[in-house]
């Protein structure tokens, strides 16, 4: 069986607060960048210390991250490094566990969970990881992961977002005394745009059927699939809207472009994307491989109907009843789901209201940070005892 840190209970009001490093690398859009800031944010509500070091090897890296941030009240120190400069990067992070008198090392992310891993367990502090997911691509990331997995094997403590993912993990090595699942959470927008504002922000046309795709342009994002799918449907017009950049964009923009003039707008990476769901008619996630991607929690959230791909832990997250999920990497099943989205509204905007209810009933905030402080709380406790019977 698999720990289970969610029954785990510490009243806030009768413990101390804790010092929280979390470590990562910012991409320019990404869920496990709103993760952390989402966590983050929580954690400082909840009265603790929160300190984000965000390694940054570039000019422009990490702003739209270092944004999400601006009001959150944690202490933002950027690891300001060559692209390998790795060992700079561990002796940054040595630096803050002893300067800031850390009590848990969080980790988001390859490079983060290897350099920072190892910097936590030099320091004595507890380390714990969030898997966000695993994205296979070439033979250069493939290693990264491997190299992942096996370091996973010496955390305090491995966190997947979803059943399968755990699953994963333990095939790869990972120790169930080490696994435990907790799913994202998602904090409601204060600010959301409705459908006019929205598409007014985003220069969209104020008229017409607009599916809308957010995240990264990569492969196992399946940008491609959902491409496709869109280009086929050719008894009504519709046109696709992209929100995100990444290392397809450029090859899949240009292909876009051929197959189906016009169909496709790419607005680029949007800040605070989650704002502008309403201006979909519905959205659209073609992922090949997840976790709990956090994107389809916001389009929960707004209560835009959802297409998406039956991968990773999604049927856990949305049922039929919620959305219309569909086989990956067959972009002729996902035209088939937007055009029974765009067939049956009502049905579509039943399905939109349960999942809204279901985001908001399962995958709150609150909760979901406690989850991690209690996890938190028993790792720490667990040390000091291995540290007095030393």
């Amino acid at each position: 069986m698999l720990n289970q840190p969610h029954h785990l209970r510490y009243p806030t009001a009768l413990t101390s607060s804790l010092t929280i490093l979390h470590l990562l690398a910012p991409a320019p859009v990404g869920g496990l960048e709103t993760v952390v800031a989402t966590l983050a944010a929580a954690q400082r509500r909840a009265g603790h210390s929160v300190i984000v070091a965000p390694t940054l090897s570039g000019p422009g890296d990490g702003w739209n991250f270092t944004a999400s941030l601006e009001h959150a009240d944690v202490e933002l120190v950027p690891l300001i490094v060559s692209r390998r400069g790795y060992l700079r990067e561990l002796s940054l992070i040595r630096g803050l566990c002893r300067s800031r008198s850390v009590n848990i090392v969080h980790t988001h992310g390859y490079r983060s969970d290897i350099v920072g891993g190892h910097a936590g367990h030099e320091s004595k502090i507890p380390v714990v990881t969030t898997v966000h997911g695993f994205t296979g691509g070439g033979l250069k990331n493939r290693a990264y992961e491997a190299l992942q997995r096996f370091v996973f094997r010496r955390f305090d403590a491995v966190v997947a977002v979803s059943r399968p993912q755990a699953d994963q993990l333990r095939a790869s090595g990972v120790s169930d005394q080490r696994l435990h699942i907790i799913p994202n959470a998602l904090a409601q927008h204060s600010a959301p745009l409705d459908r006019a504002a929205a598409r007014r922000a985003l220069d969209l046309p104020p008229n017409g059927l607009l599916a809308g795709w957010v995240g990264r342009v990569s492969r196992e994002k399946g940008v491609d699939v959902f491409i496709d799918a869109v280009a086929s449907i050719g008894d009504r017009i519709i046109q696709g809207v992209i929100l995100g950049d990444g290392p397809e964009r450029a090859t899949e923009q240009a292909r876009a472009s051929s197959v189906a003039p016009g169909r496709f707008l790419w607005l680029g990476p949007i800040p605070d994307a989650a704002r502008y769901f309403a201006a979909f008619d519905l959205f659209v996630l073609s992922s090949r491989t997840e976790g709990l991607p956090m994107v389809l929690l916001e389009a929960m959230d707004a209560g835009t109907p959802i297409v998406t791909t039956r991968v990773g832990g999604i049927p856990d997250l949305l049922s039929q009843a919620e959305g219309i999920l569909v086989p990956p990497d067959d972009p002729g099943a996902l035209a088939a789901g937007v055009r029974a989205a765009l067939d049956d509204r009502p049905a579509a905007a039943a399905r939109a209201r349960a999942a809204q209810l279901r985001q908001r009933a399962e995958f709150d905030v609150g909760p979901w940070s406690d989850r991690y402080e209690a996890l938190y709380r028993t790792l720490i406790a667990r040390s000091s005892r291995a540290g007095a019977r030393s």
